[in-house]
């Protein structure tokens, strides 16, 4: 009797475990069919020493408290609100493979891929047609001779050993094809303008970086970037790049052909457009999405490259029309969204206007200065009178998340960003 029900039990439990392989593998099937699924990289969100060296770096105050109870948990999550700027570029060679991955280990919901395009017309992951010269090893390859402008050595005055003349060269991706793209390496971003030789030209990294990372800086496509960004489960934004070349390029690849190409990989991957942030300095490029790829173009940004607060007063004045065209996310540099008032920082009118106008707000870059003793230099030039040791950082995160209402924040060491972003809930 007892083995009669041990075998009725085993033919339910057979059947039952059939019966469910089955659905889930319908289920498999109907997700490859809908979503092009690939196979995920699973990492553990991992923030390093870093976000507590900038607690601990704070003047004493609510915040710092906050941020130190915060510390002692156990586990953090990846955030859309922590945005990989090249990926991890403060450490490693912007737009390489390794850069992405440690990113997404940092916890960067969303990762960037500034896009261009080579000789025969592929889009490739830089953040400029023609850096080359200073974010690869190309001078030191065969390479070197199909750059626009070969390196030129320094003119060093013999007597004072001042640069007279700096080094200069330009290799672009446009002077070379795919294929040739794919044999170089990632560097850095860096060339040392007093250089004599191509070796000291590239030995340029700033103190406040390091080439600890640099022994792989795997190239990539801008399709390679998406599949990659699938596998990490990170959204996507990648950034339209203005050309160095006269378009239309060879005659007949005009601007919106470019655009449209970045659009089309997307689609050819079968990327949902709501996990894609398009973005471009150029108005047109904005527009452009949202009246010919109005599903991607609802979540497009228009970056804006104001440099002054005159600039940015422009920015301002045209936000009405920004809005009225159907921009709905609009990106500037952190100092143009706050400002400093009796040793505080707040928000500027530049984010008040947008906030006004119904446009998001998403900022530019988080750990991209250097030692903040002195200032902060550009990114910090709105409030560099009340920014003096590295911690003032967390200060202004939290005036940008919490005070002006930004979407989400480019950082070159993500960690930073995600921390905060989970002391915070957002």
């Amino acid at each position: 009797m007892r083995v009669k029900k041990m075998l009725q039990t085993l033919v339910i439990i057979t059947t039952t475990t059939i019966m469910v392989s089955g659905c889930f593998a319908g289920i498999q099937d109907n997700r490859e069919d809908d979503e092009r699924e690939v196979e995920r990289i699973r990492l553990t969100t991992q923030l390093g020493p870093r976000p507590f060296y900038l607690v601990d770096d704070m003047d004493e105050g609510e915040l710092k408290q906050e941020l130190q109870e915060c510390s002692q948990k156990k586990k953090f999550k990846k955030s859309d609100f922590s945005i990989g700027h090249r990926g991890a570029a403060m450490q490693f060679p912007e737009h390489t493979k390794e850069s992405y991955v440690a990113a997404a280990r940092m916890g960067a919901g969303i990762l960037e891929c500034d896009v261009t395009f080579t000789k025969d017309r592929e889009l490739v992951c830089r953040h400029s047609q023609c850096d080359l010269h200073t974010t690869t090893n190309i001078l030191a390859t065969p390479l070197a001779a199909k750059c626009s402008q070969p390196f030129v050595p320094a003119e060093i005055d013999p007597n004072t050993g001042e640069v007279i003349t700096p080094a200069s060269a330009r290799c672009c991706t446009s002077d070379i094809t795919l294929e040739e793209f794919k044999t170089l390496q990632g560097k850095m971003d860096a060339g040392n303008r007093a250089a004599t030789t191509v070796e000291e030209y590239l030995d340029a990294t700033p103190s406040w970086r390091t080439d600890l990372y640099t022994g792989n800086g795997t190239l990539m496509t801008h399709a390679e970037s998406i599949v990659l960004f699938k596998q990490l489960g990170a959204k996507m934004t990648p950034e339209l790049k203005s050309p160095s070349v006269d378009m239309p390029y060879q005659g007949d690849y005009t601007q919106q052909d470019y655009a449209q190409q970045m659009i089309d990989e997307y689609k050819a991957a079968g990327v949902k457009p709501k996990h894609v942030f398009a973005q471009s300095f150029n108005l047109d490029d904005v527009l452009y999405w949202i009246n010919h790829e109005p599903r991607f173009g609802k979540q497009a940004v228009y970056l804006d490259g104001s440099n002054d607060p005159d600039q940015a007063k422009q920015t301002i004045d045209m936000m009405s029309y920004l809005a009225e065209q159907g921009v709905n996310y609009l990106a500037p540099a952190m100092w143009a969204l706050v400002t400093a008032e009796n040793g505080e920082i707040v928000p500027s009118e530049y984010a008040i206007a947008a906030r006004a106008h119904g446009i998001d707000l998403i900022t530019w870059t988080l750990e991209r200065s250097g030692l903040l003793a002195s200032g902060g230099g550009w990114y910090y030039q709105s409030i560099s009178d009340v920014t003096d040791n590295d911690g003032d950082m967390l200060v202004l995160l939290d005036v940008l998340a919490q005070d002006v209402g930004i979407k989400g924040i480019f950082s070159d060491w993500p960690a930073t960003v995600t921390f905060y972003a989970n002391c915070k809930g957002l």
